[in-house]
């Protein structure tokens, strides 16, 4: 047989031929079907193979495969591949092809059926013309199908490049999605914190998980900003041609935002600091990247629910056609919890949360006291009022606590002489103001004094001195993230100006060095009465009130931070000690931050036949808190105490506007979801 000047080598075994450079013409060279027998000598020829229909596959002089054939129908190896990858690979990817072409060819014979049974006209017609069996399709019909198979064609030719393109990709085992975490094995690799990033890690490896929080390509190059709670730095990953390739780039560039991945990256110094993330004096140059988690589409984006309000007044400025940051309202925000708890200002929020938690345990620990956990579901209100949550209890009815405060009491009834709790507090009131709700967590505590239930205010005192200034030393970070997205004065919590007794000389506990501002209600009183308000005696302050009581105590002693003593008795609990002095007042307090209450306490009444009384005045039944009464027959110690609200107090401290910016899911009389 003759032989035309080609290369034929078959499948196995593989001839070795000297080495020879691929023919110029191999990326036009048509194919043409031609049966030959396996050659017993060598060609050599500047033209490309041509393909037998025996399943062969062809190989120069350095075993680079060109074609292959298999049932007539020939597949092109693109030369890159053919010139540049080992026999194995041009194997993996012949098969690959193979299958997809059967598979294929099989849809597309289909799909030609349909158009070809579409055209016809069955030859038997009625006696009015038209046919009396299948009826040809419309040309919409007809048109719909060819769509299909040009579809179906085009796919086919992508995969076939894409199949390519991964077979020369260079950094193919650098990215990709990682399988299933179903702790199939623990390497023991290190990871590193955002937080920890800085200049000494300069140039030295560093593996991270982080998510990513945005990303954006510019010509070879892809930016990311990554995320670890309230740590966030720069990420760049950039195309070198030899770890990082192009299909690299465009694979992480999809990467949707809020998706998690580990990423093996250097720390670089940056040329200027990076002003939108929190690390800002290097960056990560990125060399592996993988996806560990995909994150579907959000409700909203993380970045626009961490816009402070001073852009969205600067983009008011904007001519309508420039494109604009969307607001997240509260709302939104409170139904998708879970994407706003994500934004570093919200992870700073709960830190100092967090810390006011963790200090007030600090402080109390080192004063003696004890930390309880007292039942939540109780058999009669302990607040003696109608703000109660009611529920079934097997046969009978219970409630849930409004406070700890029968417990506290009969804790200094059994000696534990100083105890606290850090737990849910639950109030039926059907309010929907910026600063109440029907849960909240509670900070309680109660403890006997010797002679004075002023021992216990001067406690209150160093415990809200101790915690302010340990916030400022040590969450600075966190308040300067916070006060970026809601900026926030200063809080001024000891008196800045001289405290002089409203009714002529010293006050006492006033103007003490070192102590927080101490008023009696009737200063308050006055004081209100001087700016012009109206207000009884006896009368209780409304949230209203409250506040401008709080301007005029800033304007005139330069606090924020400042105490009410000796609150009228009627409008306190039963449970309150009167004014030994004054039966109108009692021996009971609230303590203020800018202006509106963040904790209410009192002496109690220690006496069994006096807090018989006082509860029989205040139309409790007495039976209904037996056990409570009980406690006291035998021989109680004097004591006070009081109750904070913990988010009231991080909502008032940072200025935050609303009770439901720092419970993690706020529950009013609207809202029990997420």
């Amino acid at each position: 047989m003759e032989y035309e000047e080609y290369t034929y080598y078959p499948l196995f075994p593989v001839h070795q031929t000297q080495a020879s450079n691929p023919p110029s013409s191999a990326k036009s060279a048509k194919v043409v079907q031609k049966a030959v027998p396996t050659p017993a000598h060598v060609k050599k020829s500047p033209l490309a193979p041509v393909v037998p229909k025996d399943p062969l596959y062809f190989l120069d002089g350095e075993e680079r495969a060109l074609y292959y054939d298999f049932s007539g129908v020939d597949i092109v190896v693109p030369p890159q591949m053919a010139y540049s990858s080992t026999p194995a690979v041009i194997k993996s990817y012949l098969e690959q092809q193979q299958q997809k072409r059967s598979m294929s060819t099989t849809a597309s014979r289909g799909i030609e059926s349909e158009i070809s049974v579409a055209k016809e006209v069955s030859p038997q017609e009625s006696e009015g013309g038209e046919p009396a069996g299948e009826k040809k399709l419309s040309k919409a019909q007809l048109k719909k199908l060819e769509k299909e198979q040009k579809k179906k064609e085009t796919a086919e030719r992508l995969a076939a490049e894409k199949a390519a393109a991964d077979a020369n990709d260079c950094s193919k085992e650098f990215y990709g999605d990682k399988p299933l975490n179903m702790s199939q094995e623990r390497s023991g690799a290190p990871r590193t914190l955002i937080s920890d990033l800085n200049e000494s890690l300069v140039n030295k490896n560093v593996l991270i998980n982080v998510r990513v929080q945005n990303s954006s390509a510019k010509g070879k190059q892809l930016f990311l900003v990554l995320r670890q709670g309230k740590d966030t730095v720069q990420g760049i990953l950039a195309v070198d041609n030899t770890k990082v390739s192009k299909q690299m780039l465009k694979w992480a560039s999809g990467i949707s935002n809020e998706s998690i991945v580990l990423i093996d990256a250097t720390v670089v110094k940056t040329p200027e600091p990076v002003k939108r993330c929190t690390v800002q004096l290097v960056e990560l140059k990125i060399h592996k990247i993988y996806r560990t988690s995909a994150a579907e589409r959000l409700p909203f984006g993380v970045e626009d629910a961490a816009r402070p309000e001073s852009e969205f007044v600067e983009q008011e400025k904007l001519p309508e056609t420039e494109s604009k940051f969307s607001r997240v309202n509260l709302d939104t925000r409170l139904d998708n919890r879970i994407i706003d708890l994500r934004t570093i200002t919200n992870h700073s929020i709960f830190r100092v949360q967090s810390a006011i938690s963790l200090l007030f345990r600090e402080f109390l620990d080192s004063e003696r006291f004890i930390e309880i956990h007292s039942p939540k579901i109780i058999g009669a209100a302990s607040e003696g009022g109608a703000n109660v949550f009611k529920v079934s209890y097997f046969k009978t009815d219970a409630y849930l606590a409004q406070s700890p405060q029968f417990y506290k009491q009969m804790c200094i009834c059994a000696d534990f002489e100083r105890v606290y709790e850090i737990a849910p507090v639950f109030r039926a009131e059907l309010s929907f103001s910026h600063r109440h709700m029907t849960e909240f967590m509670g900070l309680d505590l109660e403890m006997a004094f010797e002679e004075h239930y002023h021992e216990v205010l001067d406690l209150f005192d160093d415990l809200f001195i101790f915690i302010f200034e340990n916030l400022e030393k040590r969450y600075g970070k966190e308040l300067e993230i916070v006060g970026k997205q809601y900026p926030f004065e200063k809080f001024v919590y000891l008196p800045t100006k001289g405290v002089e007794g409203l009714h002529g000389g010293k006050k006492e506990g006033c103007g003490r060095p070192g102590k927080c501002l101490r008023l009696e209600y009737k200063d308050a009183i006055a004081l209100l009465r001087a700016a012009g308000r109206t207000i009884g005696d006896e009368e209780d302050m409304n949230t209203e009130t409250e506040r401008f009581l709080g301007s005029l105590v800033k304007e005139k002693f330069g606090t924020d931070f400042y105490m009410l003593d000796k609150f009228p008795l009627s409008i306190r609990p039963f449970y309150t000690m009167p004014d030994p002095h004054n039966q109108v007042y009692s021996n009971s307090y609230d303590f203020f931050i800018r202006g509106e209450e963040i904790l209410s306490g009192a002496q109690r009444i220690h006496d069994p036949k006096l807090l018989t009384e006082r509860v029989k005045a205040h139309g409790v039944d007495p039976a209904t808190i037996q056990p409570y009464l009980d406690s006291f027959k035998y021989g109680t110690p004097p004591h006070a105490g009081g109750g904070i609200g913990l988010e009231r107090v991080v909502m008032l401290y940072l200025n935050l506007g609303n009770i439901r910016r720092t419970s993690l899911f706020p529950r009013d009389p609207k809202r029990l979801n997420p």
